[in-house]
């Protein structure tokens, strides 16, 4: 399964400085729905920006019903991600 959207880039205010893309609900609800799950809800997942491709698994938040795409900075840094700019992402599921 294979999901192509365009989301902002966001900071989580918590600990940490970790770094998010939103997928949409939409999709979001059929993976909770075809989906099997890990630890805490996550999917295991392969993700594009631009030239970057990664292994990484994304994560439910509950209070919107979306999963969130982590983006570790070897990633912002390669493609020059800015937060609050609008990306293009490819999520492709390891089934």
């Amino acid at each position: 399964m294979q999901i192509a959207f365009a989301a902002p880039l966001w900071l989580w205010s918590g600990k940490g400085a970790w770094h998010f893309i939103t997928l949409p609900h939409d999709d979001s609800a059929i993976i909770r729905m075809a989906v099997p799950r890990r630890g805490w809800g996550s999917v295991r997942v392969r993700a594009r920006i631009g030239e970057t491709q990664w292994t990484t698994s994304i994560f439910p938040d509950t209070k919107n019903g979306a999963y969130l795409l982590p983006v570790k900075a070897e990633v912002r840094k390669a493609e020059r991600l800015v937060v609050g700019e609008e990306i293009a992402v490819t999520v492709s599921l390891d089934l």
